[in-house]
């Protein structure tokens, strides 16, 4: 259900089975997710959107809790055809083993576990495929990447969001997997000839961690130095992005409550793992932090 005002928002809470879903309507920055377990949580949600935490909000979401595992899916589209474009596992709360609240996004890994063939069938036949026919029968096209978000039940995929784009920090995991040419392929969607490229990947893994500011997500020093970058060197097939950052008289400072992306590619996860914490040691920044089991899930600890 849908609201316009606090009053009947809890009203509708008082006669549902918890735990519960309440959303921000609007963008969050992937923060405006509340999963409510008691009465007590549903209040401090409804004041908090209602309250402008998330700007000016004049609708909330209620809707149903799902239990089950998140998967990133990722298509590329040029208006006539679309192929799929890798998959992830983010890892949205701040906390180790997915606790406390929802950020933009801890670090995430690519390949997902959790994807196979059926799933994938599934994924396409039941979503992407209306979805783009949805689109060309309101006489448009879509052109370019789908972020399919889902919760997968018992190899079952539920549809939770889409976004148009690539994720973060999805993005930064799936695109050193690559082979084929990125340019060409977006090219080829801006010449409705997505059919007659072959999209290629490593076969090997991927692994990213998010460096964030100390109080991410709730509020954090901005313009703090970040001592150790210029030094630090990335190791072989590694790559550091930078997210919250600026460079200024020849030091380096964040800006944003994600900081810095550090990924590793490697045969398995547990290299791309070790890889990824042993650089994040060497910069030793104190302002910052970090999740210590990004792949918990994936890689037996």
């Amino acid at each position: 259900e849908i609201f316009t005002n606090k009053l009947d928002a809890n009203n509708f809470l008082k006669n549902i089975n918890l735990p519960i879903v309440i959303k921000a309507d609007g963008l969050a920055a992937g923060k405006g997710v509340y999963i409510c377990k008691t009465s007590s949580d549903c209040s401090v949600a409804i004041d908090e959107i209602f309250g402008g935490r998330f700007g000016k909000a004049e609708l909330v979401l209620i809707e149903e809790f799902l239990s089950g595992e998140e998967m990133s899916y990722f298509v590329i589209s040029d208006g006539k055809t679309f192929k799929s474009f890798q998959t992830a596992q983010d890892h949205k709360r701040v906390g180790e083993r997915d606790t406390g609240p929802n950020t933009g996004g801890m670090g995430a890994y690519s390949p997902s576990r959790l994807n196979n063939t059926k799933l994938e069938k599934k994924i396409n036949e039941k979503i992407i495929k209306p979805t783009l026919i949805g689109l060309s029968q309101l006489n448009t096209k879509y052109i370019g990447f789908l972020y399919v978000g889902l919760m997968i039940i018992k190899n079952e995929p539920y549809l939770i969001e889409f976004n148009v784009r690539m994720g973060d920090p999805e993005c930064q995991t799936i695109l050193p997997l690559l082979k084929t040419d990125l340019g060409k392929i977006i090219y080829s969607c801006c010449e409705e000839n997505l059919a007659n490229i072959k999209i290629e990947w490593k076969n090997q893994k991927s692994l990213c961690v998010v460096l964030c500011s100390k109080g991410y997500p709730g509020d954090y020093k901005k313009n703090i130095k970040i001592e150790n970058l210029k030094n630090t060197q990335k190791l072989e097939d590694q790559f550091i992005f930078h997210a919250g950052t600026k460079f200024n008289e020849g030091e380096f400072y964040s800006t944003g409550g994600r900081v810095l992306n550090i990924v590793s590619i490697s045969d398995t996860f547990k290299d791309c793992k070790e890889k990824t914490y042993e650089t994040l040691k060497k910069l030793n920044w104190e302002n910052g932090f970090y999740r210590n089991d990004i792949g918990y899930k994936v890689i037996n600890q």
